[in-house]
């Protein structure tokens, strides 16, 4: 019986069929981060990328008389206390969601999603109107007769409450599914069993919703470390995040390789501290595989 020639390895069918999502991919992030690194590298304020190598736009960083690194503490500082809000806010009503829906809450979370579909511009200049004085909540205050509305506009303090307004859909949906997944019937033999409310929770309902938990405080961190609409339009610029100074480089300065490698550094700062992290959970534990 004569044999097939083998004519060397070939792909298998689960890979032939990976490969457009993998060009896909290739295409839509791995190039774009690849000439934002080659850009990092290049002549300051040219455009020959790929034709030149210094490290002279590094060296401007990180300059000791550049205070550019206020913008990369003030843009992860926001973005922490943004994740640390939103853990405290959204996982009750992550709970009451499941509590209440049951297998519908996925399903109802989703209406949270809803606000995503407006411009975030149009949402923020909304708050704009709304905090700004004889704006919607002076105006209301002071037709009640208690003198006015709070001065909170472009204040640090306005920004953060921006970015938790905008990003609370990121880290409500993953943990609603966080949640979501805990077995009922688990949680009923516990209590059966003598369990106390506290103890369950502890136990039980918190380690089986910490991947959702997880998922949405690292996708609420990444997001929000690269704001700048909210540091723009409520804070008025009282403070500058990095993106911000990433933006000017881009734009008004031309000068795309500074941007380029400020964008590099965040990216990897950013992805540093959030590879670090995950190193640090111990998910096999979580997930009770251990």
């Amino acid at each position: 019986m004569s044999q097939t020639p083998n004519y060397g390895p070939t792909l298998s069918a689960g890979a032939r069929s990976s490969l457009p999502v993998l060009l896909l991919l290739a295409l839509g992030f791995l190039a774009p981060l690849v000439t934002v690194a080659a850009y990092a590298f290049a002549t300051p304020k040219s455009f020959e990328v790929f034709s030149s190598f210094t490290l002279d736009n590094f060296a401007a960083i990180f300059d000791p008389q550049n205070t550019v690194w206020t913008s990369f503490v003030w843009a992860l500082t926001l973005a922490f206390c943004c994740v640390l809000i939103l853990l405290a806010v959204c996982y009750p009503i992550a709970y009451g969601l499941n509590k209440v829906f049951g297998k519908w809450s996925g399903l109802v979370s989703v209406l949270f999603v809803f606000p995503l579909f407006v411009s975030e511009n149009v949402r923020l200049y909304g708050w704009v109107l709304f905090f700004i004085k004889n704006g919607v909540l002076d105006g209301a205050l002071k037709w009640l007769g208690l003198g006015g509305g709070p001065e909170v506009l472009y204040t640090p303090g306005i920004t953060l409450f921006g970015m938790t307004y905008v990003y609370l859909p990121f880290m409500l949906f993953p943990m609603t599914l966080g949640i979501a997944m805990i077995p009922r019937d688990l949680v009923d033999a516990a209590r059966d069993l003598g369990a106390g409310r506290l103890l369950i929770w502890r136990a039980i309902e918190l380690p089986l919703a910490m991947p959702g938990i997880l998922i949405g405080a690292l996708l609420t961190f990444v997001l929000a470390a690269g704001a700048v609409a909210e540091a723009k339009i409520l804070g008025g610029q009282s403070v500058i995040t990095i993106t911000q100074d990433i933006e000017v480089a881009f734009t008004y300065a031309q000068n795309w390789p500074l941007g380029s490698a400020l964008a590099l550094i965040l990216v990897v700062i950013v992805s540093g501290l959030a590879l670090t992290a995950m190193s640090r959970i111990d998910l096999d534990r979580i997930l009770g595989k251990r």
